[in-house]
């Protein structure tokens, strides 16, 4: 007789937990039995094997006592509070999880770490992403945190595992609803969109499927159109601005002509249908499919199925990768394929530039210079190695490591997101040189060097000096 749909889970349910309490059983002893038999399981000379181990000798440290500029309710509580594995560390090991053993210590940043920017002018906010703990913050846009005060309080915050929150490092604020875009750079491959009120953990409202390694974000608000770059393909992909989940790109910039290399910062000039992106680099050639598409869908298979999606890891010419100088490349606003730009703007003074953001009124372009501690003003028209109009850097600016810059039109203001100095800093729309921020918002004590722990990959133990090295 057939069994029941229902039952014959069951049935399957039941004998998989029996083969896992085999399998268990059978560690359990093998491990039993090593401990007493250390010898037993060494393998033939030539095997890789462990020999011996010996714990790493504790540290001891205190952490320092948070004074919040505003706000009754802080967020101490919850950064003291164990973490969820979407903000990162759980400092104690799940009853339910079985064997998991709790670490002896841990070694993270107890900071928000500012990655992204945007105001909202129309109601007079600023959202910054932090990449730290995984979270959008959102402050009034005159917030300026007291320079004994450890840190501002943010009127709202989105973070928990509910709302997909990860790696995000680009931000885009609609002008008429204030709906939040942001996009997800690594672990999520996908860009999460919440309404202005969203708060705590909650879903994204509407979440678009992209591409692994999308980085920056900008929107054609008359033509309805979303541009996304894709860092590790090197590729500029475009939506409909409302498209969500599987919904396929209506265009793609991508291949060797496009001199996209290791894409950033976008920017658009609609007046002039102008795109304008900063690349770091890094690029590779494609080889597609007999169709034209890549052969496995993509990098990680995220575009299987989609009618068009950039060319991915599996499709990399071997050998092909090379270091270019960094740039800004334009193109036309409707570019795609393998389109060479209409400019390139380069020179020395590029040093990983991250953040772009582009001033309509005076045909400005705004470069976060990340290495470089920078932020670099160019004429949108300059073309070839040109200096820029206009550098701000220095002591007195307070920028480190900026990763993300916006042009707040309306109130004649540039914000930076330095990732170096856990801050928001904002200067006149004309500063230059060592010019002192008007204002300042901090999420960690005034003059404090970030950790930069940004995706550590690996790890390992330098016994000579006794450090632990952890590459980003």
């Amino acid at each position: 007789m057939i069994q029941p749909l229902q039952s014959r889970r069951r049935v399957g349910f039941i004998g998989i937990l029996a083969t896992i309490g085999v399998v268990t059983a059978a560690v359990l002893f093998q491990e039993l039995h090593t401990e007493s038999h250390p010898m037993s399981l060494r393998k033939p000379t030539g095997f890789p094997q462990l020999i011996a181990y010996e714990r790493f000798r504790g540290l001891e440290g205190e952490m320092c006592q948070w004074t919040a500029a505003s706000g009754e309710t802080t967020l101490v509580a919850s950064l003291q509070q164990q973490q969820t594995p979407a903000g990162g560390f759980t400092g104690q090991a799940d009853p339910s999880a079985g064997a998991i053993r709790p670490p002896l210590r841990v070694i993270r940043d107890p900071y928000s770490n500012f990655a992204s920017i945007a105001v909202d002018a129309v109601r007079n906010e600023v959202v910054l992403t932090d990449e730290n703990m995984f979270n959008i913050l959102v402050y009034d846009r005159l917030t300026n945190t007291p320079p004994k005060a450890t840190m501002s309080e943010p009127k709202r915050r989105i973070g928990g595992l509910d709302t997909k929150v990860e790696f995000q490092c680009g931000l885009y604020i609609d002008p008429v609803s204030g709906d939040i875009y942001a996009v997800n750079n690594d672990t999520m491959r996908t860009l999460v969109i919440f309404s202005r009120k969203a708060r705590g953990n909650v879903p994204p409202d509407r979440e678009l499927y992209t591409p692994h390694g999308t980085f920056g974000i900008a929107v054609d608000e008359e033509a309805q159109e979303l541009f996304l770059t894709v860092q590790h393909d090197s590729a500029v992909v475009v939506y409909n601005k409302m498209a969500e989940r599987e919904d396929s790109p209506i265009r793609v910039l991508q291949g060797d002509r496009t001199l996209l290399a290791d894409p950033h910062g976008i920017a658009l000039d609609t007046k002039n249908n102008l795109m304008f992106v900063t690349n770091f680099g890094y690029s590779q050639s494609h080889t597609p499919g007999p169709d034209g598409r890549p052969i496995h869908g993509g990098t990680l298979g995220a575009g299987r199925g989609r009618e068009l999606w950039p060319l991915g890891w599996d499709d990399t010419v071997p050998g092909s990768g090379k270091f270019s100088p960094p740039s800004i490349t334009v193109y036309d606003l409707k570019a795609s394929g393998n389109t060479a730009p209409v400019r390139v703007i380069s020179g020395p003074q590029f040093n990983w530039p991250t953040g772009l953001s582009f001033d309509p009124q005076r045909n400005e372009l705004f470069v976060a210079n990340d290495a470089g501690n920078s932020v670099l003003v160019f004429d949108a028209s300059a073309s070839g190695d040109v200096a820029p109009l206009r550098v701000i850097k220095g002591p007195k600016s307070l920028i480190k490591n900026p990763t993300g810059v916006f042009v707040d039109v309306k109130n004649d203001e540039l914000w930076v997101s330095n990732f170096g100095s856990y801050s928001a800093t904002v200067y006149k729309r004309t500063a230059s040189g060592d010019t002192a921020p008007l204002r300042i918002i901090r999420s960690a004590p005034a003059g404090k060097s970030a950790l930069m722990i940004g995706n550590p990959g690996a790890l390992a133990f330098d016994s000579k000096r006794e450090e632990i090295l952890v590459p980003n």
